[in-house]
């Protein structure tokens, strides 16, 4: 199978209550949408306790598919609303994405032949 177009998951991790923010930025810079998962820190210098009981900090996942062109500036976005440097103290990287099948904005995924 010969891939035409490159994709791409930019993955964002943010402190608990900063996904509508990091996706407003995506959505800014050409992001279509989203996903956003609930997760947990599991680092052991973020651990607290609370009355003797371990609480670890809350994160949200942000997951957005785009293409090439978009990458860079959703991600570039996202750094400066919610970036690690800020109170949202995200982490944001991208993942390399070959085949996407299912969604109306990528319709051109090449079938094999």
């Amino acid at each position: 199978m010969e891939n035409k177009n490159v994709y791409s998951l930019v993955v964002a991790i943010l402190n608990r209550g900063f996904s509508d923010v990091a996706m407003s930025a995506a959505r800014n810079a050409g992001a279509k949408g989203g996903t956003v998962i609930s997760a947990r820190s599991s680092g052991l210098h973020e651990e607290e306790t609370f009355f003797g009981i371990s609480i670890l900090p809350e994160k949200e996942l942000v997951l957005i598919l785009s293409n090439e062109e978009t990458k860079a500036p959703i991600m570039r976005s996202i750094i400066k609303h919610v970036g690690i440097e800020t109170e949202g103290g995200g982490i944001i990287f991208s993942l390399p994405v070959t085949d996407v099948a299912g969604i109306k904005a990528f319709e051109d995924f090449s079938e094999e032949k």
